[in-house]
């Protein structure tokens, strides 16, 4: 893994992403994005392994994630 520019970081455009996502941290907002997840539907065609591959995305990020699922009425692929 390559670390985080800092230069990039700040910049990062955060408007595509799904108001639902709003209480993850920029770290996993930012996962999201660079995978296209920006709607709940996109989080809900993910297997959990997968997401937990990403970086910026960990076991600290499940609750919210499954919050964010369980609300729509999804879940995560199996």
């Amino acid at each position: 893994m390559q670390p985080c520019d800092p230069n990039a970081v700040e910049s990062f455009d955060y408007s595509k992403l799904a108001a639902a996502f709003a209480k993850l941290s920029k770290p996993a907002k930012r996962a999201l994005l660079r995978n296209r997840i920006y709607e709940v539907k996109d989080l809900a065609s993910w297997t959990l392994r997968d997401l937990l591959k990403l970086h910026g995305l960990g076991p600290a990020s499940l609750p919210a994630l499954r919050q964010v699922l369980h609300q729509a009425g999804l879940d995560f692929r199996s």
